[in-house]
């Protein structure tokens, strides 16, 4: 069985009312990625954050957390376009990432989240949505814009996959040569009113595997937003998948509010208990295709 990659996501726009260890400014960020290299982690994604939590969407922000991660461990680095907390158009949205390239910082990895949705939450304690325009638009051209220019800068797409019609748009991108191989798939679901993407649950998973593009070399990873992928990930593990954990998509306060370290480390050991060996990131660099 192949190794296994395991992605940290490291914040996201979580604050810390529910787990203090999210990490905010570019020198935390540096130190959650060291510690989850040596827990075992080879990917870390994360949102610049302003001191207090606030998104932070200038070239400026992403600089500084660029050196500081590069400086502090060899992690690949999976920035960040925004989603759907960036209302902008294409050419501001990946602007940052242009003069990141330019400047000789270019990431790793920038998400491409292959399609749109509306993305309100669902409370179903008072049985009413949190609000009824909330949308993430993502167009066709804009997508297609995305891949060209990430192309142009050699910056490998993570395929952002929320449903059965978005891993079909990422198919027909390929198709057409729009994206490279192997596919980099980030198979998302999601619970705690969140109803976007596929439930987090086997079930759900394995909706997605059903209709994974035979003809297309790839690999596939997972992210649940809003529960505990620990749960899953022993299946998940034996399946073939890779696997994303972290505080910017789950607190973990039941587990005693653990750092992303921490939970890297969990994931380790799972791995392990499988017999399943963990991809250092210049392997996870030579089985994605990366330069």
């Amino acid at each position: 069985m192949q190794k296994l990659i395991i992605e940290v996501r490291a914040n996201e726009y979580a604050m810390r009312d529910t787990n203090p260890n999210v990490p905010w400014t570019a020198e935390e960020i540096a130190e959650t990625a060291a510690a989850c290299r040596a827990a075992g982690a080879a990917i870390i994604h994360f949102h610049t954050r302003t001191d207090d939590g606030g998104p932070a969407f200038e070239a400026e922000a992403h600089m500084a957390a660029m050196v500081a991660v590069r400086s502090a461990s060899d992690i690949l680095i999976h920035a960040t376009l925004g989603g759907p907390d960036r209302a902008a158009n294409a050419q501001e949205r990946i602007a940052p990432v242009i003069a990141l390239a330019e400047a000789g910082l270019r990431p790793d990895f920038i998400p491409l989240d292959m399609g749109s949705s509306n993305v309100d939450i669902f409370d179903a304690a008072a049985g009413a949505f949190r609000s009824e325009e909330a949308t993430y638009g993502n167009t066709t051209g804009t997508l297609r814009y995305f891949a060209t220019t990430l192309k142009r800068f050699g910056i490998k797409p993570s395929l952002q996959i929320w449903n059965l019609p978005m891993l079909r748009w990422a198919t027909a991108f390929a198709d057409i040569g729009l994206l490279d191989e192997p596919l980099w798939l980030n198979l998302l679901l999601s619970e705690g009113g969140y109803l976007a993407a596929h439930p987090g649950t086997i079930a759900g998973l394995r909706a997605f595997l059903d209709f994974l593009p035979a003809h297309h070399r790839h690999h596939w990873i997972v992210t649940l937003g809003n529960a505990d992928i620990l749960r899953l990930a022993p299946e998940i593990i034996v399946l073939g998948g890779h696997l994303c954990i972290g505080l910017g998509d789950y607190p973990h306060a039941e587990r005693g509010a653990p750092s992303n370290a921490q939970l890297v480390a969990e994931l380790a050991r799972l791995a392990e208990a499988a017999g399943r060996p963990l991809a250092t990131p210049a392997e996870a660099k030579a089985m994605l295709g990366m330069a």
